[in-house]
Order: structure tokens, then sequence, then C-alpha cells
């Protein structure tokens, strides 16, 4: 059974809630594309956990747990992340933890560069959470990056290093003006975390190949959502990777097999995290109510979120793009709040009205249609059964089931572990 459970819409969807919370039925959980740049939180009766690099189920000792070849991997804040999680009574070994000797490492001259040219487009910049993403991405396509299984054999990786070194200096020194960087400081910092790491790292398509065929149940975990993949998202405002379910066998090392199921998340009304077209954008004071009640600030940079209503045109092309069987509507609790909520139904641009997702450089011209519908205005967070919402709760979950064109059977009610419903 090889499921992939991925977001919808822009990303912070409340992925890493509902792995966690799905992967009790689950062997293996893999993380299959992305690096540091998003985070997925996750509240359980440990605490609180804010994951940028490892897969949500890490916090279930039974899980085995795989960090794929799509993947880019700051081994410093890996290291980091796992020594906090450890700190906090976490479990983690090679048993339950394996990193794929293909996946790419992301060196700190990947944050430098990434850092210099956000600086460079100034008030043109693409939101960037300056954490050396698209430069390593673009280094692994240019045939420069280090991957995780060199670290196996440091001489050959010296070598490789200097000649890279060098070729990045140019960019670093002649391009941006900056400071150049120096083989023996990289070479230490790949000595200094990639060593820790070297236990973990494996050939994870072997492992899951052999997974699969023992009968285990496999779930891909993505980051991010269908609106910042790479080709299929706001292109340039997105990440730079394929963030779709159909990527999953291949960031995860097993491109011979298919998925089986693939369950969307979407959050009960829109966010966004950086820079790009947001149609549904709410401003000032009503931006403001909705963004504290529901807490909407990055997990990975902290960031204030942008927030708007929910977006049928927008959420049907990510199930679209994301081939999704089954919907899981994630933080409906915080819309307790409203006596009204509006709903984006459909985008106009002169006096002409789509529900069809547009091209990205056209998507700044439309604005938003909406529709109001009756809030429930009281506290859904202890409802554990679909009998126990409000009927306009369930009036509002089913109107947007209607308009999307898609099965929400699981609906979230609170950031803990057991608060939500299965439809």
């Amino acid at each position: 059974m090889l499921t992939a459970i991925s977001g919808i819409n822009w990303g912070d969807e409340g992925k890493g809630r509902m792995v966690d919370l799905l992967s009790s039925d689950y062997d293996v959980v893999v993380r299959y594309q992305g690096g540091n740049n998003a985070g997925h939180t996750v509240i359980n009766e440990r605490g609180k956990f804010i994951l940028n690099l490892l897969p949500s189920g890490i916090l279930r000792e039974e899980v085995v747990n795989v960090m794929g070849n799509g993947m880019v991997v700051d081994i410093k804040h890996l290291v980091e992340e796992m020594g906090r999680l450890k700190d906090a009574g976490v479990k983690i070994t090679p048993a339950n933890l394996k990193i794929s000797d293909r996946a790419v490492i992301c060196m700190p001259y990947h944050v430098m560069q990434d850092c210099l040219e956000e600086s460079r487009l100034s008030d043109k910049k693409y939101g960037s959470t300056r954490r050396g993403i698209a430069p390593v991405y673009g280094d692994k396509y240019m045939k420069k990056a280090l991957r995780m299984g060199e670290l196996l054999d440091m001489d050959a990786l010296k070598t490789r290093l200097e000649d890279i070194v060098e070729w990045k200096n140019l960019t670093l020194v002649n391009v941006y003006g900056g400071t150049p960087v120096k083989p023996e400081d990289m070479l230490k910092h790949l000595k200094t975390y990639g060593e820790q790491l070297i236990p973990y790292i494996c050939d994870t398509g072997e492992y899951l190949d052999g997974a699969q065929k023992a009968g285990k149940k496999i779930m891909f975990e993505a980051q991010l959502g269908a609106l910042r993949d790479i080709d299929f998202g706001i292109y340039p405002y997105t990440s730079s990777s394929n963030a779709i379910a159909a990527y999953a066998p291949i960031g995860a090392g097993i491109p011979n097999h298919k998925l089986d199921l693939s369950i969307g998340i979407m959050k009960a009304y829109s966010t966004c995290v950086g820079e790009g077209p947001f149609t549904v954008e709410y401003f000032g004071e009503k931006a403001e109510e909705l963004r504290k009640a529901g807490g909407e600030y990055g997990a990975a940079t902290g960031r204030p979120r942008r927030v708007g209503p929910f977006d049928v045109v927008a959420s049907k092309y990510g199930i679209r793009m994301q081939g999704a069987d089954e919907i899981a509507l994630t933080k409906l609790d915080v819309l307790s709040y409203a006596k009204e909520i509006e709903v984006c139904v459909a985008y106009e641009l002169n006096g002409k009205k789509t529900t069809e997702f547009p091209f990205p450089q056209n998507l700044d011209r439309y604005k938003p249609v909406f529709t109001t519908l009756k809030g429930w205005n009281c506290d859904i967070s202890k409802c554990r059964k679909k009998e126990d919402l409000p009927e306009e709760a369930v009036a509002y979950i089913e109107f947007l089931e209607k308009t999307i064109g898609a099965k929400i059977k699981y609906v979230s009610v609170g950031a803990e572990r057991e608060a939500y419903i299965v439809m």
C-alpha cells in the first residue's frame, strides 16, 4: 500500500498533523522532496514539535522514516533537529531513520547565494526563505552538487569539493561581489556534521522496494502544496522541487512503483507564506482577525502568513494536480469565531467570471467572487463525530465538497492528535 499525503494549495495546510495522525496505520513514512525551507508542526502527548527535514512519522517509535533522494539536506540543520528531538525523548536510530545516499547536500555557499540573490532582487524578490533551496536544486541539475553518499568517502569528496568551490566562487565573488568560500572550511563543515549522519545513509530505494514487496504500508509526505510545485505552481513564486503526489515514488527512490492512494490536505480557509499572487487575500483588520484565530505564522520562518477565505478555484486545481482520492480538511475550528463565512467561488477579469485556475502570469489581475455562508459561532474543538458538529459547520463542509468535486473524509477540529472527525 503506497499512499501520498500532499498539500492542495500554497503549503502550510497541516500535512504534518495529518501524517502524524495517519502514520499509526503505516510502517514507513517518506519525505520525498524539499529541504528545511518549510516546517510541519505536530502536537502530541509529548509536546509541540516543528519538523523541517525529518518525516513526521519520527514521532512514532514503531515507524521507519526515510529521507528520499528528491530531498536537499542541510546537514547542520538536520543534526541540530535530530538533537532537539532526542533531548525531548524521541528515539532516533539507524533502524528508524534512513537517509538516501542520493539526496543532495545543501551547503553554506548555497545559503549565501540565496541571501545575496534575494537582496539583489530587493522589492522584486521571490519570497525565498533564504535557506539555499533554489541554488542547491540549481546545482543539482547543473551536476555541481554533492550527495549524501559521498560522505562515505571523504578523500574522493575532497577532490570534488575543491573543484565545485572554485566554480561557485566565480558566482559569489564576480557576480554578487561577495566573499569567497574556502575549500578547507567547507570540508570542515562536511566532516563536523556529515560524519554524524553516516550511520543513517543507505540506498533507500533498495530498502523501500523490499518493504513494498514485503507488504509494508508506506506513506509519502510532501512539503508545501500544489501551488508551490516548480512545474504546476504559481511560477516563479514556487519552491524548486516537485510537491505533487505523482513525484513521490521518484523522489523516494522507487520509480518502479505506483501510488495506491492520494490524500490531499487543505485548510478550511486559505493561507500563503511568501510572495506571489494570492487572489483571495484579506487585508487589515479582517486579515488580522483570521490570522490570530488560526495562529498563522510560518513554522520554518515565523513569518506572518497571508490569509483569506477558502478558494474553490485554486483548490479544484490543486486537487486535480494531486490526483487526490480523499481530502482532509484542517483547522475547521479556527472559523468558529465568525458569524458569517466567505468563500471564493470564482475569479473575475474584465467582467468575465471563471472557475478554472488561470496561467500564473495573469493571476494577479483577477478578482475574487465571493459567496457567504452562515457561521456556527461556537466551540467545536471537542466534537469527535459528524453528529457532534453544529448544522452550520456540516453545511459548510458539504458546500465545499460540492464545489471542489471531492470527498472530504477527515476534518480536524484542533491541533491535538485526537482532535479530528472521520466523516
